[in-house]
């Protein structure tokens, strides 16, 4: 930093001496000549610094914002802490790997967890005996250092709107006394939400080079395992819609349709079909936002699809990985790609993001609700809208990226020596129509272009080095994305 404390002493010392020795310089070419030294010294800083300046220009409140947002259905207790320490407070002893589908006993769970750990790979998996799961539960979140956090998609974009005192947030889920516990004091729960056992989601950890036995974790990862059934059979998504005459509010957020992959297809479909009859339910002028999560299963994607549950929302917020899947699920564009390289391409995602508001977004001859959509991967954002119906995006896509920097750093503002710019400095708006070729300037970082009636708002992500904690990092960008943003009435 040394430097540049030097140049702005040589800068201010240079326009002293010319002020001094040349009075006779008109005002004009003084102002002309202080802008030109000044703007050399703008240009010295980092991509990154100009970044964060521009994005703080650009991130404006919206003319009419928000005052009540209700939010449901998927909520739990994450529990995090480490594998080997849970196991062995278990009276569990090391042994051979070996993998399970679903976890019947500890035994199951000592031998999957270690399958993975020596793979140094992430699972999740769902733990079958109700009594003997709730017994590990307790023992993890009694453990010295379990630290237990709010969990679920739901629970997640509640907690991060909550912490705006302006707004009044309801929140529906299966909600027990710990969770309850560690929601903002902002945050209302109706009393039907309420159940007696919290939901636990254990997610155990390892770290690299780290030694259980014979085996010896190849990378960090983690391991999932829960015994969750109110979340998996969407349990409170009668009594969210139900609370929403009386909460009265401008925006509703929905989560947690990919949590029914663990039922039978038979359930699936029923409860499904159940859920779209619900949120038909909602008054049609509050607009509807739903949040995808990670599937495994294209027969549940396609319903979700096809089933009226997208034409019944107004705003979409995903992935890179849930984007590639929901193309290869519909064979939409770019579906014979297997899997990203890399940072995702942004004329791919365009593409796909394209040929979702033309499928299944309102056009002038199909009466579907969906409008907007809030693309996020590591590297940068996407918001795409049809003409319209949505205002304020650059400060909303803006403000997504800019908490993708914070939460994942866990700063308050972005600290620019601690992330860095992973974005392409250059990129094409489409692969499969004439693009127009783009060259990020890092003073102006929202780049906006036109296709068919939408419109793309695209940004970079300053990317932290050393991320604190990245669980909830989508549900955060979504939130704060919503909470900058403004529909029209129609």
């Amino acid at each position: 930093m040394w430097h540049r404390a030097v140049c702005v002493g040589l800068l201010a010392l240079a326009l002293g001496y010319v002020c001094l020795l040349g009075p006779e310089l008109r005002p004009s070419a003084l102002r002309h000549l202080s802008a030109s030294l000044l703007g050399g010294l703008s240009r010295t800083r980092s991509l990154e610094g100009r970044m964060v300046a521009a994005w703080q220009a650009a991130i404006v409140r919206p003319a009419r914002g928000w005052a009540r947002v209700a939010v449901g259905v998927n909520a739990c207790v994450d529990v995090v802490l480490s594998g080997v320490k849970l196991l062995e407070a278990l009276g569990l002893d090391p042994g051979d790997g070996r993998n399970h589908v679903v976890l019947n006993s500890r035994q199951e769970l000592k031998e999957t967890f270690t399958y993975f750990m020596q793979k140094g790979a992430a699972a999740e998996r769902f733990f079958s005996d109700a009594e003997t799961f709730h017994h590990i539960a307790q023992t993890a979140s009694e453990y010295p250092d379990a630290q237990l956090y709010v969990g679920g998609n739901a629970a997640l974009i509640g907690q991060k709107l909550a912490a705006n005192p302006d707004l009044k947030i309801l929140l529906c889920g299966p909600i027990g006394p710990k969770l309850h516990e560690l929601l903002d004091d902002n945050v209302v729960v109706p009393p039907e939400s309420m159940q007696e056992r919290d939901e636990f989601h254990l997610i155990l950890e390892y770290q690299a080079g780290e030694e259980w036995g014979r085996v010896k974790a190849p990378s960090a990862n983690r391991f999932i395992f829960s015994h969750d059934v109110s979340n998996g059979a969407l349990n409170m998504l009668e009594v969210f819609v139900s609370s929403l005459d009386e909460f009265q509010p401008d925006l509703v957020v929905l989560s947690g349709l990919h949590m029914m992959e663990g039922q039978s297809k038979e359930m699936r479909q029923r409860r499904l079909l159940e859920a779209v009859a619900s949120i038909s339910d909602i008054p049609t002028d509050i607009p509807i936002h739903l949040e995808l999560a990670s599937m495994t299963d294209q027969d549940l994607m396609n319903n979700i699809m096809h089933q009226q549950v997208f034409p019944l929302v107004n705003s979409l917020g995903l992935n890179e990985q849930e984007l590639l899947f929901l193309t290869q699920a519909a064979s939409g564009p770019h579906a014979s790609l297997a899997s990203w390289d890399g940072i995702p391409d942004v004329g791919i995602v365009s593409d796909i993001l394209f040929w979702v508001l033309k499928e299944h977004g309102r056009t002038t001859d199909r009466a579907s609700d969906l409008t907007r959509i809030h693309f996020h991967t590591l590297a940068y954002h996407i918001l795409v809208t049809v003409d319209g119906y949505w205002g304020n995006q650059v400060a909303a896509v803006a403000a997504g990226a800019r908490a993708a920097g914070t939460q994942a750093c866990a700063t308050e503002t972005i600290d620019t020596s601690k992330v860095f710019l992973k974005a392409p400095l250059e990129f094409v708006t489409s692969q499969t129509e004439a693009p127009s070729k783009v060259s990020l300037n890092p003073d102006e970082p929202v780049v906006h272009w036109h296709r068919e009636g939408i419109s793309f708002y695209f940004t970079p992500v300053l990317v932290c080095k050393d991320p604190v904690r990245t669980v909830g990092l989508g549900d955060a960008i979504s939130a704060e994305g919503l909470l900058y943003s403004e529909v029209y009435s129609q």
